[in-house]
C-alpha cells in the first residue's frame, strides 16, 4: 500500500514537471506587430520629421559623371495581386510605357543617388522623384520619394510644362514604419480630410520636383523617349499611300 502511494505520488509530481517544461500552445506563434499609417493627417511628429527630411535635399544638386537613362514597356498581370492596388477585372489588361533617369552624388554627399520616373498608362501619367540615402544606418532614413500625376488626357510635353501639385511625398525609415502623407480628396459618403495644416510639406516637396525635373533634364529627355516607344505620335495621315494623280 506503501508503494502503491510512492507510484501515485511519483507519477503525479512527474506529470507536473512534464506539463511545466511545455510552452504554452501558443508560444511558437510569433508576435504580430500592426502599424496603422494614418497618411491623410499624420501626427505632429510625423509632419516634423517630414518637413526635416525635405529640408535635407540639396537645393542646387551636384552630381558625378555617372547616370543611367532607361525606357520601356510593362504589361501588369491581373493575376498578381499589388498591395494597395484594386484588382483588375478578369481578362483585362494594363500596360504602361515609362522613362527612368537615375544620377549619382558625390560620395561626400547625404544621398548616394536620385532617380526620377515618367510613367504613361491609358488613363493616368505618374511622375516619381526618389533620393536614396548613402548610409540609411546611421542616419536613420532611408529613401524619399515624391509622386505627382495628371491624366493622361494630356500629352506628356504638356504635363511637364507645368507645375503638377505632388499627391504623395514617403520617409522609408531604417527599422521603422514609413511616414507617408498623401492628398486625400474624400469620396462618395465620405467627407474630404482637411488638410490645410500639410500645405507647407506639400509645397516643400512639390519644389523639390520642380528643381529637379529640371537638374535631371526631364522636360526634354521624357518626351524624346516616349517618342521612341511610339507615345504621343500618331501616323500621318495618308502615310504609305500614293496620291492622286
Amino acid at each position: 500500500m506503501f508503494s502503491r502511494k510512492i507510484l501515485i505520488v511519483t507519477a503525479m509530481t512527474m506529470a507536473a514537471s512534464t506539463f511545466a517544461q511545455q510552452p504554452p500552445a501558443n508560444s511558437q506563434q510569433p508576435p504580430v506587430k500592426v502599424n496603422v499609417i494614418n497618411v491623410c493627417a499624420p501626427s505632429s511628429d510625423e509632419q516634423k520629421e517630414l518637413t526635416a527630411a525635405l529640408a535635407k535635399v540639396p537645393g542646387k544638386p551636384v552630381f558625378s559623371k555617372d547616370f543611367e537613362v532607361a525606357r520601356g514597356h510593362s504589361t501588369l498581370d491581373q493575376s498578381v495581386p499589388i498591395p494597395g492596388m484594386p484588382a483588375l477585372p478578369a481578362g483585362s489588361v494594363s500596360a504602361a510605357d515609362w522613362v527612368r533617369v537615375r544620377r549619382e552624388f558625390p560620395e561626400a554627399a547625404l544621398f548616394s543617388n536620385v532617380q526620377y520616373s515618367f510613367s504613361v498608362d491609358s488613363t493616368n501619367m505618374v511622375e516619381t522623384l526618389v533620393l536614396r540615402v548613402r548610409e540609411p544606418k546611421d542616419k536613420d532614413l532611408m529613401e524619399i520619394s515624391i509622386e505627382d500625376s495628371a491624366s493622361a488626357v494630356a500629352s506628356a510635353a504638356a504635363m511637364l510644362s507645368t507645375s503638377t501639385p505632388v499627391s504623395r511625398v514617403k520617409l522609408e525609415r531604417f527599422g521603422k514604419a514609413s511616414v507617408v502623407l498623401t492628398r486625400c480628396a474624400g469620396g462618395e459618403g465620405t467627407p474630404a480630410t482637411n488638410q490645410s495644416a500639410y500645405e507647407p510639406i506639400f509645397r516643400a516637396a512639390s519644389s523639390i520636383m520642380e528643381r529637379y525635373r529640371d537638374a535631371l533634364g526631364a522636360r526634354r529627355m521624357v518626351p524624346q523617349e516616349l517618342a521612341r516607344l511610339g507615345v504621343g505620335t500618331a501616323p500621318k495621315a495618308g502615310a504609305g499611300s500614293k496620291k492622286n494623280p
